[in-house]
């Protein structure tokens, strides 16, 4: 299958600018998402034994649980497009032991999977960047045997979590407010509208889908190193990027992010709510 502009833009982004920069802040980017890793494995309900495909997985922080969890005669197979990720992913595995564990570095829109040879697919913000949803989770339905589950986590809004909506409004009285986009472009955000995911999952071939708003917790370092974090992902940095933002808004944005963040702070460190979605549904018989 011919690689699309958006395959590529989304290829070019995961493994030159998010990608490294994610490696390079892997401990406290992991640290962030440790609730939703949770959740999403609560939620999914992995099986002894099971064979599970976790989309876009990053450096390993889902896999590797998950294969704890189906154990020696299980297996989890992780897929993402980002070799720097990836890279990070095969150390962790290494130290791990984890003999239950293949990785590839391929496109899951794409990848031609055996098929039905999963009993799960799983997801922690993987699958928001396809650049054709549908024809994306028509190819992994037909990875999952029948009635094999689906289940992922993805982003609700931006007004439903404060660590983008503080910086993003903050940028946004800097900068002004950004260009319109399709709000359904490939991107964190691409499957907030709860309408819009359970259309494409019907009819990639999915059934008994539900799509649950489920609260969280953003775990951070210090509202200092949320703002900086802030500048490198995400849609006040995407603003910032658009603007063409000059190093002293930029600095001035993060100062602010900081001072505005800091009310969030806890003795067990930057605790930020917010709202993820996570889709669960079955391969239709």
């Amino acid at each position: 299958m011919a690689q699309t502009a958006a395959n590529t833009a989304m290829e070019q982004y995961w493994n030159q600018v998010a990608g490294p920069r994610w490696v390079a802040r892997a401990g406290l980017q992991e640290a962030r998402n440790i609730e939703v890793a949770a959740l999403l494995q609560s939620a999914a309900r992995p099986q002894a034994g099971e064979r599970v495909l976790d989309v876009g997985c990053g450096t390993g922080a889902t896999t590797l649980p998950f294969a704890a969890a189906v154990g020696p005669g299980g297996h989890v197979t992780g897929i993402d497009i980002s070799e720097p990720m990836l890279g990070e992913a095969r150390r962790h595995v290494a130290e791990a032991r984890a003999a239950n564990v293949t990785l590839i570095r391929a496109d899951a829109q794409s990848h031609r999977f055996a098929p039905d040879s999963f009993d799960l697919v799983i997801s922690r913000f993987g699958v928001m960047f396809f650049a054709d949803p549908t024809t994306a989770f028509t190819n992994l339905c037909g990875a999952l045997r029948t009635g094999g589950r689906l289940c992922i986590a993805v982003w609700a809004s931006i007004a439903e979590n404060l660590h983008w909506k503080i910086p993003f409004d903050i940028a946004v009285r800097h900068l002004g407010p950004p260009a319109p986009a399709d709000p359904h472009a490939p991107g964190p955000m691409a499957f907030r509208d709860p309408d819009y995911l359970r259309g494409i999952l019907a009819a990639a071939g999915f059934a008994e889908i539900s799509i649950t708003p489920t609260g969280f917790h953003v775990i951070g370092r210090s509202a200092e190193s949320e703002a900086e974090h802030a500048a490198l992902f995400g849609p006040a940095w995407r603003l910032m990027e658009e603007k063409q933002a000059r190093d002293d808004v930029r600095r001035a944005i993060v100062a602010e992010t900081a001072t505005a963040l800091a009310s969030f702070e806890t003795p067990q460190g930057l605790r930020l709510p917010g709202t993820i979605l996570i889709a669960a549904a079955r391969r239709r018989g």
